[in-house]
């Protein structure tokens, strides 16, 4: 995608992770569609994207939920780059793992269907990949979370951290198999100053740690 500036389009632009890539994307000059879930019961204050620099002139915003992939064709239609960031975390277990799994694959279709996607950048966790009950001292592509030893935690998240796993594995066979190009990104711990108003996962995650409300 070097040298073209979109439009490209960013799922889950309310969150923190999404929010700065939309700045950064807006400051590189390119024309930007995010996604976000919108509630008519709760109607969320998006001020904080509408009022990124560039943002009037080359920022979109859609409403599309997971749980409808297709709702995220409008979005896509006509992008060149689609970065996947969007993600279920508060769901009960039993659905988190099949919602973010179908999601993305959902989202893939639609990319490679729109035979304009070049490539998808898919944000995963490192949760997908260190949680195997062993002592490693390196990893690479071929390392996967373990879904027992997530299980034997018992800890908070460990659905979340299934529901990565399993999105990240599914991600890749799909591209394999359609020849779509795919990179993923495994983040661990993600810190820094705010663009969104919501705390990030990681940062309500170091504060619960301070605080002794949870042990790691």
């Amino acid at each position: 995608m070097e040298g073209e500036k979109g439009p490209v389009c960013v799922t889950g632009g309310t969150g923190f992770i999404g929010s700065w890539l939309i700045m950064k994307l807006l400051d590189h000059g390119y024309t930007v569609r995010t996604t976000v879930r919108l509630n008519p019961e709760h109607k969320k204050d998006l001020t904080f994207l509408t009022s990124l620099p560039g943002a009037s002139e080359r920022l979109k915003i859609f409403n599309a939920d997971l749980s409808n992939p297709e709702s995220f064709s409008a979005a896509i239609e006509g992008c060149i780059g689609v970065f996947h960031v969007a993600t279920p975390v508060w769901e009960p277990e039993e659905t988190l793992a099949k919602k973010s799994v179908d999601g993305a694959i959902g989202i893939l279709k639609i990319c490679l269907g729109s035979k304009t996607v070049k490539r998808v950048i898919y944000t995963s966790s490192a949760t997908a990949v260190g949680v195997n009950g062993k002592d490693l001292e390196g990893m690479d592509e071929s390392f996967w979370s373990d879904i027992d030893s997530i299980n034997a935690l018992q800890a908070r998240g460990g659905s979340y951290m299934i529901s990565k796993t399993l999105t990240e594995r599914a991600v890749l066979e799909f591209s394999e198999k359609h020849g779509l190009e795919v990179v993923t990104l495994i983040p661990s711990v993600v810190v820094g100053p705010f663009i969104c108003p919501k705390f990030a996962g990681s940062v309500e995650f170091i504060l619960e740690l301070v605080s002794g409300m949870f042990c790691f």
